[in-house]
């Protein structure tokens, strides 16, 4: 079991992989952390379509920012950092009050408690983050042709709203009208996922 690498060890390794240009490795990052930072920065902002928006911006504003990464905090803890002050950066220009304290950030329980999960991954963890991958691709797959086309131009491209419409030919509310549909379909899916970790908490209390 010597070979087995920690959740942290393919962090690292993802980080170098994108810092010598391979943006495919950061798509692997995004996968693995776009929930828990949407529960995160959702303990700030308590709208879905927000929260969704202010995760593509913290993971844009990762991107940019890895270059200057250097390991001295674990990615999962830097990603945190970026995704408190993308939300409350949100906040005040919408002219709204954060929290008067951040979230701890070394508290991986909170940081992860709308998922049930921790940064130490045990093979039961890995194998219900996979199924959670899986479950998303699945909801995508499914979705009516104008939602799929939407959601994936919006959180695979990173194209704006008015980028959305003009590439679609319809109006920005009709991009935004597909955009959370398509979000709450993907929750919908995700949601006995979810549920399924807290329920066997309970059943052992």
């Amino acid at each position: 079991m010597a070979d087995v690498k920690t959740s942290q060890d393919l962090d690292a390794e993802l980080v170098r992989r994108v810092q010598r240009g391979d943006s495919a490795a950061f798509d692997l990052l995004v996968r693995k952390y776009q929930h828990r930072v949407v529960a995160l920065i959702g303990r700030y902002v308590h709208d879905w379509s927000e929260c969704q928006d202010i995760a593509q911006d913290t993971f844009l504003r990762a991107y940019r920012a890895l270059g200057n990464f250097r390991g001295d905090a674990q990615f999962s803890t830097w990603l945190h950092r970026i995704a408190v002050n993308t939300a409350k950066n949100h906040l005040v220009a919408h002219k709204r009050r954060p929290p008067g304290e951040d979230i701890d950030i070394d508290d991986a329980e909170q940081f992860e408690s709308a998922l049930r999960l921790r940064d130490n991954d045990t093979p039961e963890r890995e194998l219900m983050r996979q199924e959670m991958e899986q479950t998303v691709m699945r909801a995508v797959e499914a979705l009516p042709e104008e939602l799929r086309t939407a959601i994936t131009l919006r959180e695979v491209d990173g194209l704006s709203y008015e980028e959305i419409a003009e590439r679609m030919a319809c109006p920005i509310g009709t991009v935004r009208s597909r955009i959370f549909r398509a979000r709450d379909a993907i929750d919908a899916q995700l949601r006995p996922l979810l549920d399924a970790p807290a329920a066997r908490e309970r059943a052992i209390r």
